[in-house]
């Protein structure tokens, strides 16, 4: 009983810090739980419906998707300069207060506005949302312990979960909704007071190392391109990592789409209220999280790759249930298969890569992942935005399988080049793992 008080808890977390400091650690991680609670109720929730309400279904979802995409790709063409800023500076926590600022302004600032103009503010907000989180994670080796680093991430994501409960709820009770559980300009003002109150903590406790900077230029910005190539020749060199990068564009694809568009699928395509999107929302992440667990123990079992086509296998039967129905009891069988498929895709895919990358290389390794990550999301969100606004007006509900449909084949490519990637060697999953922690550490 003793390890599950609260003091030992407490106890433990400062153990996890560099400074032993429980508070610091912990205000460091509070940063995950409110930067969810944008990605969750502003991106996957209140956005898509609030454009589709003021602009009509066509023109409201393609903008919306658009608004998205355009952020996302502006963050990856910009993401490389601005890590080399950081590197280069010695600085982290200005720029992510700067970014955090812009993402809290935008968001407080979208039902204030006309809605072009909102859309304009969510993709301000959501590009400084992105490119916050690139200098929240380089202040991990600031935070914590070479050998906690893993325990203080994990935490950090688990109250990111925490975060989009709480939000939820806070939705669902009607605490800034409308009768009819619609989100109002009090929705956005909700989100960006959350935020604000939740990563403040980091600002005020959590002290960063003292680096030797100097002067950033237009060279080093040239450079952080550069060096984007000479990655890519790297990951040329080790059998199969390239192809697992350029399959993992295309299987990515479709997760980040459904994530944005799923609300308003769920209230435009299946007859949902906003009210009973929302929850459907929230029953999705508790059952990623309960399934991130499993797909975790079925990759000791039977290997990541085999495990990767076994979690890609679940997202194609609820793609192709959505494609063929649009009705309440599937769309809650599909939307459990694409729940729990997306626990998994985010814990087997990075140890596919662990696998296939040459230790001395998993932190570049790691940083092309995240960068076609991002520039995945930018190509399936449009792509569906596009086919619902031109089909829409002769296909009626058709055109959202359509666009379905679409997800789905971007799936079926990304499996098919994945064929050809080999397992991988086993014995690089600790060796990179020592690496990449050393690599945290310099």
């Amino acid at each position: 009983m003793t390890a599950l008080a609260p003091a030992t808890w407490w106890r433990g977390l400062g153990g996890l810090a560099r400074t032993g400091s429980s508070i610091e650690a912990l205000a460091w991680a509070l940063y995950d739980f409110a930067n969810t609670i944008f990605s969750f109720a502003i991106v996957s929730f209140a956005m898509s419906l609030w454009a589709i309400r003021y602009l009509g279904e066509a023109d409201g979802t393609f903008w919306f998707t658009a608004a998205l995409s355009i952020s996302v790709l502006i963050n990856a063409a910009v993401s490389p300069i601005l890590g080399a800023m950081s590197d280069r500076v010695g600085r982290r926590k200005p720029f992510l207060a700067v970014f955090t600022v812009a993402c809290i302004v935008g968001t407080a600032v979208i039902g204030l506005v006309d809605i072009r103009l909102g859309l304009v503010a969510f993709a301000i907000a959501n590009f400084a949302y992105q490119a916050a989180l690139i200098y929240y994670d380089a202040m991990l080796p600031d935070v914590a312990k070479p050998i906690a680093r893993g325990r203080l991430s994990g935490i950090g994501v688990a109250l990111g979960y925490c975060g989009t409960l709480l939000v939820g709820v806070l939705l669902l009770a009607g605490v800034s909704t409308d009768a009819d559980g619609e989100s109002t300009p009090a929705t956005f003002a909700l989100v960006a007071a959350l935020f604000a109150l939740f990563a403040a903590p980091l600002f005020l406790v959590v002290t960063e190392r003292v680096r030797a900077g100097s002067r950033f230029s237009a060279g080093d910005a040239a450079r952080s391109w550069a060096q984007l190539g000479a990655t890519i020749r790297h990951a040329q060199e080790s059998p199969g990592l390239l192809r697992f990068i350029i399959a993992r564009f295309f299987y990515s694809d479709p997760v980040n789409t459904a994530i944005a568009v799923m609300s308003a699928f769920a209230v435009f395509a299946v007859g949902f209220t906003e009210g009973q999107a929302l929850q459907v929302l929230l029953i999705l992440t508790v059952v990623a999280v309960i399934a991130s667990f499993g797909w975790g123990f079925l990759a000791d079992r039977w290997g990541p790759r085999r495990t990767l086509f076994a979690v890609l296998g679940t997202w194609a039967i609820g793609l192709v249930i959505l494609t063929l129905f649009l009705s309440t009891v599937p769309f809650l069988i599909a939307g459990a298969l694409l729940g729990a498929g997306l626990g998994g895709v985010g814990v087997v895919d990075r140890l596919m890569l662990l696998r296939l990358a040459p230790p001395e290389r998993i932190g570049e390794m790691f940083g092309l992942y995240g960068l076609v990550g991002k520039f995945s999301a930018v190509f399936g969100p449009i792509v569906y935005g596009a086919i619902v606004a031109t089909l829409l007006d002769t296909l009626d509900r058709g055109a959202y399988q359509v666009a379905i449909a679409s997800l789905f084949g971007l799936l079926i490519v990304g499996l098919v080049i994945l064929r050809g990637v080999p397992e991988g060697k086993p014995d690089n999953e600790d060796a990179a793992a020592e690496a990449l922690v050393e690599g945290m550490a310099a």
